[in-house]
């Protein structure tokens, strides 16, 4: 049974004191610390204490991994231990100072989209059970057609899986004035004009057949709707806050109410549909070309490439970059190759710490090996990867990372695709129920990549390190 609070004050102890810690928060598997002198504190002291599974210093935090389920408890005794806490988005504002622009560039994406994530996710599985229950084969089963279906179920069905990528936009802009200071709610409002009925859907006019074409503005500037895409509601939710702060500094007290709501949508949805909406979208189709264009390259080479790189990418942290080109993707065809692609990554990370653990003879290893698996397999790979995988030598990595990489290969060659994105490894399996062939190909892939890291690993990924007692 683990103290928490023993824990907790371990913990504090070893990294110089609760005097050394600006302040605290955590994620789903790690303790955030916004420490003030790094030199303080020695890693491999951390790392001995029962419990630890790792740690990492990153975008200006320490982040010591315990797990899920554990460190919320560690985060509420070191509380009570007289550390200052914060929320996530207050400590990602005091460690940005201490790093570098691309780092709060990528640190700033993951703010903006990871929270809109469920919302995919759930979107995902609602488009995965519909293709299973509306397939003519099981429906057979049951003596019905699609056509028998009534017509409430099928519209009730609609809403569920479409209402999330026709106003994407708005789910973007509410987020993006969340992150830059502006008022979420006027987000909203800027995200659902660029969807707004009165402009040409932008599912039409992709649509050669349906006679669709965009507003030409001064002749030569395109105005339409912006259903699906990404970039250009980001960009336009950044600059409407940046426009409602000024305001708010220069608009006077009495009429603020009033004038900067008006004056932050009216300039903001002017930018947006004249000016950003038609450069944006243009980056946007390049982005979604380039990345399309390595996931197609012949013989599926584009997936052993993302496959066999993820992991490093994840290490990187600019791994949340990749949710612009995945929700690209979902909301221009419904379907998100990339997703298997870094599933069969999380797979493997999960078999080669299993390997290890199974094999290694240090005690603190064998212990955190198998809940460390299990978190990678439901998508959280952190505890196995900085825990185990590269803790004491690259060599676990390197293998899972082949593994992954011809597993990657595979799932191209086959066009394994999910319905939506942020959910991989076993919870994943929920996003290829739509089509029969696609979930028993993603199963038969996903046992496959674990029997071949869990077995490769023993035979060449075992660290040295790992094999003495002490």
């Amino acid at each position: 049974m683990i103290n928490y609070l023993e824990l907790a004050q371990q913990i504090l102890n070893a990294v110089g004191g609760t005097e050394n810690i600006i302040s605290m928060a955590h994620c789903a598997t790690r303790l955030r610390l916004i420490i003030k002198d790094r030199e303080k504190i020695e890693d491999d002291n951390v790392e001995a204490i029962e419990g630890v599974k790792g740690v990492f210093f990153t975008a200006g935090q320490y982040q010591i991994i315990l797990g899920t389920g554990v460190v919320n408890k560690v985060y509420e005794e070191a509380a009570k231990l007289g550390v200052s806490t914060s929320n996530k988005t207050e400590q990602t504002q005091v460690a940005q100072k201490n790093t570098n622009k691309v780092q709060q560039f990528i640190r700033t994406l993951a703010d903006v989209f990871v929270p809109i994530i469920p919302a995919i996710v759930a979107t995902g599985l609602f488009l995965g059970l519909k293709g299973a229950i509306l397939n003519p084969s099981v429906l057979a089963i049951f003596g019905f057609t699609p056509d028998s279906i009534p017509t409430y179920i099928t519209t009730f069905i609609a809403i569920l899986t479409e209402t999330a990528f026709a106003f994407l936009p708005a789910l973007v802009c509410w987020s993006s004035f969340r992150v830059f200071g502006g008022t979420p709610v006027l987000g909203i409002l800027l995200g659902l004009m660029l969807v707004s009925n009165a402009l040409p859907n932008a599912y039409a006019i992709a649509d050669p057949n349906s006679g669709v074409s965009p507003i030409m503005v001064f002749g030569f500037i395109p105005m339409v709707g912006y259903q699906g895409s990404i970039i250009p509601a980001l960009v336009s939710g950044y600059i409407g806050s940046k426009i409602e702060k000024y305001l708010r500094k220069k608009v006077p007290n009495s009429l603020d109410l009033v004038f900067t709501p008006f004056l932050t949508l009216l300039f903001s949805a002017l930018l947006a549909l004249f000016a950003i909406g038609p450069i944006f979208h243009y980056v946007e189709n390049l982005l979604l070309m380039v990345g399309t264009y390595v996931m197609d390259l012949p013989y599926g080479i584009g997936g052993f490439i993302i496959g066999f790189s993820w992991m490093f990418i994840v290490v990187t942290g600019v791994h949340h970059v990749f949710n612009v080109l995945e929700l690209s993707l979902l909301a221009a065809t419904g379907l998100n190759p990339f997703n298997a692609i870094i599933s069969m990554a999380t797979v493997a990370q999960g078999a080669a710490c299993l390997a290890v653990a199974r094999k290694a003879k240090k005690k603190s290893v064998k212990e955190i090996g198998p809940s460390a698996t299990v978190s990678a397999w439901l998508g959280i790979t952190e505890p196995a990867i900085f825990g185990v995988n590269m803790r004491y030598s690259l060599k676990p990595m390197l293998v899972a990372s082949f593994i992954s990489g011809i597993a990657g290969l595979i799932c191209m060659i086959v066009n394994l695709a999910g319905t939506a994105n942020g959910v991989t490894g076993i919870a994943g399996t929920l996003l290829y129920v739509y089509d029969v062939k696609q979930l028993l190909l993603y199963l038969g892939i996903s046992i496959a990549t674990a029997v071949a890291t869990y077995f490769l690993t023993l035979l060449f990924g075992v660290p040295d390190e790992v094999m003495e007692e002490k």
